[in-house]
């Protein structure tokens, strides 16, 4: 199977889309690592609509997904996929979603584990008292894509993780398990 890389600038940093022939299978922040592009479709598709989303004309994505993960996993990507665009569900919301009522600790695990940043919303996952728990994107832009999205933040929040440009150059985290 033949997987295509394309990169997109964004206001948060570089990003990296793999897609195979039938959809996107990762969408990271790469920081500075920028490997060779080949481009297909699906990735200039993708690009597209994150340009849209980044410029404020797109609220929702029509792209094919490949993403691989177990089946909790896809369940958890899913339920993301289905939270609307400015609104934010916590990780307990998502373990009643998915049958699993006592597991948001595992629905943190597998929305850890989301290969494909903004277009699977993980960023729209908070904490049960609204705190910004984990984003493998980091916080800073965690916060950005929220009030980008029109989601108030308490201000002390928002002053601690103000400062997006130190994170731009920065390749997402736990991206280890990612091929």
């Amino acid at each position: 199977m033949i997987i295509y890389t394309d990169y997109l600038e964004t206001p948060i940093g570089l990003m990296e889309c793999k897609a195979s022939d039938i959809g996107i299978r990762q969408l990271i922040f790469c920081g500075s690592e920028q490997g060779v592009e080949n481009a297909n479709n699906v990735t200039d598709a993708c690009k597209l609509q994150l340009l849209e989303y980044f410029e404020g004309s797109r609220q929702a994505f029509d792209l094919p997904i490949d993403a691989q993960g177990t089946d909790f996993q896809q369940a958890v990507w899913g339920c993301l996929s289905q939270i609307p665009f400015g609104k934010t569900l916590t990780y307990a919301d998502i373990a009643k979603k998915v049958n699993k009522p006592k597991g948001a600790q595992a629905v943190g695990g597998a929305n850890g584990r989301n290969p494909i940043s903004i277009i699977v919303p993980c960023h729209r996952v908070i904490g049960a008292n609204g705190s910004l728990t984990g984003y493998a994107g980091g916080l800073e832009r965690k916060l950005w894509l929220l009030q980008h999205e029109g989601i108030a933040i308490k201000q002390s929040i928002s002053q601690s993780y103000a400062d997006v440009n130190s994170m731009k150059c920065q390749r997402q985290a736990k991206t280890q398990f990612l091929n």
